[in-house]
This record gives C-alpha cells, sequence and structure tokens, in this order.
C-alpha cells in the first residue's frame, strides 16, 4: 500500500508510519490542484489537511485511492457523496484536546478584543505610549455580561465552561437542547433573542449549506451595536463582507476571526478595520491537539490495514 501526505505533521506521527510505504510533501506550502493529483497517481491512501480541496477532480485524477484520511474533526472539504460512490473510505481526526484548544483560543480572541489588546500592543510600538492614563484604551471587563453561542457542541461547552467561570451570562442557540450545560448555568434560547441579547457572540457550529451567510447584513443590524462577533468555527456561517460593513457602520463595536469566507483569503476591507482582531485560523492549533488528530489518522488507516472499518469513518 502507498501513502501519501500532503502536509507538513509532527514529527512524532511520522515515526508511527516507519513501515509504511509512503510519499511526504513535508511543507506547509500547500499543493496546487495539478501537483496534487499529480502525487497521487498510484498512491492507495491519503493523508490531507482541512485545507486541501478533495473535490470530484481530485478524486478521479487518483484512480488507486481506496481511503482518504482527513486531519481534523471537520470533513466539508472533501467531497463525501462523490469518494462513496468510487468506493473511497472517508475518516476524520477528531481529537478530545481540539475542543478544548479552540474554546481556549476562542476566549483569548474575546478578551484579546474586549481590553484591546492588539490595538494596544500596536501603539505601544508605535509610540503612542505616554504612560498610564484614566481614558487610555479602555476596554470592558467580561464580568456581567451576556455570552451568546451558537451552536453547542463541545466546543461550545468548553467555552462555556470557561465564560461561566468569569461570571458571565452565558445563553445559546442549538439544533438541540443540552441539559448538562444548562445545569451548569447556561440558558437556552431562540436565534432571535441570541442575536438581540448578547455582548459577545460566538460562532461554534459545523456548516452546513442551509447555514451559509446565517449571519448577514440583516442578522448584524438586530445585534447590538455594542456587541463583539466571534468565529472561530467556520467561514461560509458569515457573509464577510455584510461583517465589514456593519463593523463600519457602527452596527456592531468589534469583531474577532479565526477562519475567513474565502479562507486563505480575507475580505480587503477587514484588512483595514482596526476594531478587528484576525486570527490565521488557530484554533486547534497547540501541540496536543495537533498530535492527538495525527494519532487519529494513523489509528484509521492501521484499521483499514488490518481490514476492519477504521474507527473514525464517516461515509
Amino acid at each position: 500500500m502507498k501513502l501519501f501526505i500532503s502536509s507538513k505533521v509532527p514529527d512524532e506521527i511520522i515515526e508511527r508510519l516507519s513501515g509504511v510505504d509512503y510519499d511526504y510533501n513535508d511543507s506547509n506550502e500547500p499543493l496546487g490542484k495539478a501537483e496534487l493529483i499529480e502525487r497521487l497517481k498510484g498512491v492507495d491512501a491519503l493523508i490531507c489537511p482541512l485545507s486541501d480541496k478533495i473535490d470530484s477532480t481530485v478524486i478521479d485524477g487518483a484512480p488507486d485511492l481506496k481511503i482518504i484520511l482527513n486531519y481534523g474533526a471537520g470533513f466539508d472539504n472533501i467531497d463525501i457523496a462523490y469518494a462513496r460512490e468510487k468506493n473511497i473510505i472517508v475518516c476524520n481526526a477528531p481529537a478530545p484536546s481540539s475542543a478544548v484548544s479552540t474554546a481556549e483560543l476562542t476566549f483569548a480572541l474575546m478578551l484579546a478584543q474586549a481590553r484591546k489588546l492588539v490595538a494596544g500592543d500596536k501603539d505601544l510600538r508605535d509610540g503612542g505610549f505616554k504612560g498610564w492614563r484614566p481614558t487610555y484604551f479602555l476596554g470592558q471587563q467580561l464580568k456581567g455580561k451576556t455570552l451568546g453561542i451558537f451552536g453547542m457542541g463541545n466546543i461550545g461547552k468548553n467555552l462555556a465552561k470557561r465564560a461561566l467561570a468569569f461570571d458571565m451570562d452565558v445563553i445559546y442557540h442549538s439544533r438541540n437542547r443540552k441539559d448538562d450545560i444548562e445545569s451548569l448555568g447556561a440558558r437556552y434560547v431562540p436565534f432571535d433573542e441570541l442575536l438581540e441579547s448578547s455582548d459577545f457572540i460566538s460562532l461554534h457550529s459545523a456548516f452546513v449549506p442551509e447555514l451559509h451567510h446565517l449571519f448577514d447584513e440583516q442578522a448584524f443590524k438586530t445585534m447590538k451595536p455594542t456587541v463583539t462577533f466571534i468565529n472561530a468555527a467556520r467561514g461560509p456561517l458569515i457573509d464577510e463582507q455584510a461583517l465589514a460593513d456593519a463593523l463600519k457602520r457602527g452596527d456592531i463595536a468589534g469583531a474577532a476571526l479565526d477562519v475567513y469566507e474565502f479562507e486563505p483569503k480575507v475580505t480587503e476591507d477587514l484588512l483595514e478595520l482596526s476594531n478587528v482582531t484576525l486570527a490565521p485560523h488557530l484554533g486547534n492549533a497547540t501541540v496536543e491537539a495537533r498530535l492527538e488528530m495525527g494519532n487519529a489518522c494513523v489509528d484509521n488507516l492501521e484499521d483499514f490495514q488490518k481490514g476492519i472499518k477504521p474507527r473514525n469513518q464517516v461515509n
């Protein structure tokens, strides 16, 4: 069996593959589609990151491919239906540390935006800091503020626990009620109430086509003008241009983003705004999470080699 790994992964994961015949793109530079297809010739198994688009063209260009091992819990970068049609197994790589890491990063974004850390850092480096002053770079504390969480899965629950520990009020909207998090003090609300009542809104939903641009111009107009909007879920949940326009008009106070609608591209207007904190998709970028993901990929591969159903098969 021949394996291709399309992106740099932790050395510990490569060590686990010592007995496997593999080709390795040992780089964080993404491969173009044509080069990816070329590297997949004669390949039976593929380990790829979420940023690699494995569509029908790529699948057709890899006639020997039997299993795709996505390096991450998500798999919307893969044409699942077409892979199934071609009898190709698709696996994801869920990791308990991923939810914790993403929740921690989200909380960091919330704090950074609330306390104007990024703008303050820039002002200091530019020589603007002249000493402590009563009205210099005033932010807001989190205690007593309302955090609205859209999507109460594992990430949302981890974020809610941290917010409750900071004495925030937590409300949420999700497809299903979550008794475990409600027992800790979070409260389920309709979607419109989430928009209208939150001081911070944080997205933690998976992406499905019906949620495309759920957060659009009308949604931003419904929010408080003092709200901070955070997206650490999936870029296409929001209309990025509508967000930029809302920030420029003052419909909302600020935003913090870790994912983007046209990733890795970022809407130009957002880059020019000082009331936005932008992170380069760092949600689960911790040693712990990425090792767990990589080990899950290898576990799935070993299951496949043994002729048993991979433990994280999704199609």
